[in-house]
């Protein structure tokens, strides 16, 4: 009986010596991780707001800051572009004008923007042409998501025996352009 309550007292010593600061070691380090995504993601979507695009160093900056925070992320932008259409009675007679307007919203995303800022030409980064633009009144979203598992996930589901999800980090950030470029 004696024995038993050592082999607990070790096990117990060893989980308190080791595996605990290493566990809150590893989730500070995700909090870290996700300030740095945050910040990152923040910095971006306003600087696209305010300059009324988004060019090739741009994103590559950001997406080099937030990957160094050694996990790999799924980024997804979103712009929303609104259209005032105007109403018709029979459209192909001017004069069938009703004298309202319908709003419309084309949506754009990665497959839309990124050939403009990456094509397979060999024009210099800085051309303007490699710039995707946007309209004031526009809303561009960017939403991060975390697709491989940080460490603390992993330690928190070995100690658990469970799985967790993968997407410990998750920032959605955006907001209506405020410039635009001629």
């Amino acid at each position: 009986m004696n024995s038993y309550i050592k082999v607990f007292a070790i096990l117990l010593a060893v989980l308190l010596l080791y595996i605990y600061p290493i566990y809150t070691a590893f989730q500070q380090q995700d909090d870290i991780s996700e300030l740095v995504v945050l910040r990152a993601t923040t910095a971006f979507v306003d600087a696209v707001r305010d300059k009324g695009y988004i060019s090739p160093t741009m994103y590559t900056d950001f997406r080099q800051t937030i990957e160094a925070t050694g996990l790999d992320f799924n980024v997804q932008m979103e712009h929303e572009s609104k259209k005032y259409v105007p109403v018709y009675d029979d459209p192909t007679r001017p004069e069938t004008f009703q004298g309202t307007y319908e709003v419309h919203y084309d949506a754009f995303y990665n497959a839309q923007i990124l050939p403009v800022l990456f094509p397979g030409s060999s024009a210099p980064r800085d051309d303007p042409s490699r710039r995707y633009k946007l309209r004031v009144g526009d809303t561009f979203t960017v939403t991060v998501k975390n697709v491989s598992r940080t460490p603390g996930t992993v330690l928190f589901d070995f100690l658990n025996s469970t799985v967790s999800p993968n997407d410990k980090i998750f920032i959605p950030y955006g907001g209506v352009v405020r410039n635009e470029v001629d």
